[in-house]
């Protein structure tokens, strides 16, 4: 798997995560991370601190519904279980580096997180 087949399935993550808000909705945010946060669509898996950044800018403590919807879907697409080397307070850029890096070299880990293992810590 390459490096341009994760960033297609983060793509396809994060619209099915934010899809769960409503169709207009998502659509909504697009428009708000471009005009707002220059960040296009198409530029977030390469922007992935500054998209999380700003999710948490327009919704404050409801971003973490949508980092974990987004994690978990996420999760699901590059097989269900990923290997990360992390702890439990670890931020949604750094899971979606951490599955990213999974996902391409296939390490071996100290911990495996099954999606249905990410939750909030808030």
């Amino acid at each position: 798997m390459s490096k341009e087949d994760f960033d297609k399935l983060l793509l396809e993550a994060l619209d099915e995560g934010l899809s769960s808000i409503g169709e207009s909705s998502k659509q909504a945010i697009y428009f708000h991370l471009e005009k707002g946060f220059k960040i296009k669509k198409d530029e977030i898996p390469y922007k992935i601190e500054d998209f999380a950044r700003a999710i948490e800018k327009i919704f404050g403590l409801g971003a973490d519904f949508l980092e974990i919807l987004i994690m978990r879907r996420l999760c699901e697409k590059v097989g269900g279980t990923v290997q990360l080397y992390v702890s439990r307070d670890f931020a949604f850029a750094e899971y979606v580096t951490e599955i990213k890096r999974s996902f391409l070299k296939k390490k071996k880990a100290e911990e495996a997180v099954q999606c249905d293992q990410i939750v909030s810590q808030g």
